[in-house]
């Protein structure tokens, strides 16, 4: 089966995505930095170390996922935009600041993105094709 041509709106949402992954790396490695200063709750430090690294380690095996048009790699990525609309329209309820509306002009331009049609079918009609089809039962 030929591959067909990725839609020019695939390079852009994924280098977001990417970029929201070094930017998790980067609050990952802060929260550790502030466990070695001598933190006071090193428990909480801790567990936001791993989990922002192993959400960019998802965040960036999904974005080589869709661009080589995986059909899971949507899944994860619009789950996470999703976490990250709420968290920053929480935000802006609180103090309007450029984090929190950069944060969600990204979660919103990844998600509509990753729901155009050019997106959805480059991530549907070829991504399995490298993967083991299904053991076959013998004919008797």
């Amino acid at each position: 089966m030929p591959l067909r041509r990725a839609p020019r709106l695939l390079a852009p949402l994924c280098l977001l995505v990417l970029l929201e992954a070094a930017l998790l790396v980067g609050l990952g490695v802060a929260f550790a930095v502030e466990i070695v200063r001598g933190s006071q709750v090193v428990g909480a430090m801790a567990f936001l170390v791993v989990f922002s690294l192993a959400v960019a380690a998802v965040l960036a095996l999904s974005a080589r996922g869709l661009w080589r048009g995986r059909r899971w790699a949507r899944s994860p990525v619009l789950t996470w935009q999703l976490f990250l609309v709420v968290l920053s329209v929480g935000w802006l309820q609180v103090e309007a600041t450029g984090w929190a509306a950069g944060i969600l002009a990204a979660a919103l331009a990844v998600g509509i993105g990753l729901l155009t049609p050019g997106v959805v079918a480059a991530t549907t009609g070829r991504g399995d094709e490298d993967e083991p089809a299904a053991p076959r039962s013998p004919r008797r």
